[in-house]
C-alpha cells in the first residue's frame, strides 16, 4: 500500500510540473480529474475529484460572509461558534458533516443545514468563504 501511495504522489508531482510548464491554452486540454489535482495558482495538491469535504476535513476553520459580518468557526471537535458583527459567540452548537452537506444544531435546539460546493459554504441563504490563514 505504501508503494502505491508513493507512486500516486510521484504521478501528482508530474502532473503539477506538466501543468505549470504548459501555456494557458494547453492547460485547457487537461482532463477534469487532472485539473482537480492541480491548483494552477500555487501548484499545491487540491481536493481530488470525487472526494468530499467530509473526507478531506477542509471544512475545519473560519467561514465568513463577504462583508465579514457573519463568521462560523467550525472546530475539529464538531462544535461551532457563530459570531455576528461585534457579537462574539452569538450562537454555539454542534455540527455533522455528511459528504458535502452540513447539519447544524445550536445549543437551544434550533437546526439548520448547508452545502459545500467548490470551496464555498451555502447556508440559510448566506454564502460563506473559508478564511485564509
Amino acid at each position: 500500500m505504501e508503494g502505491l501511495y508513493a507512486v500516486n504522489r510521484i504521478l501528482i508531482a508530474l502532473l503539477i510540473v506538466i501543468a505549470n510548464s504548459c501555456s494557458t491554452q494547453h492547460q485547457g486540454n487537461l482532463t477534469k480529474e487532472n485539473k482537480a489535482l492541480v491548483d494552477e495558482h500555487s501548484g499545491k495538491m487540491t481536493q481530488k475529484m470525487g472526494e468530499t469535504i467530509e473526507i478531506t476535513k477542509e471544512y475545519i476553520g473560519m467561514w465568513v460572509t463577504k462583508d465579514g459580518y457573519i463568521r462560523h468557526e467550525l472546530l475539529p471537535n464538531y462544535r461551532y461558534e457563530e459570531a455576528r458583527g461585534n457579537r462574539m459567540s452569538a450562537y454555539r452548537g454542534s455540527y455533522k458533516i455528511s459528504g458535502n452537506h452540513i447539519d447544524y444544531k445550536d445549543d437551544t435546539g434550533f437546526t439548520a443545514d448547508g452545502e459545500f460546493k467548490d470551496g464555498i459554504l451555502y447556508h440559510a441563504g448566506m454564502v460563506l468563504y473559508k478564511e485564509k490563514k
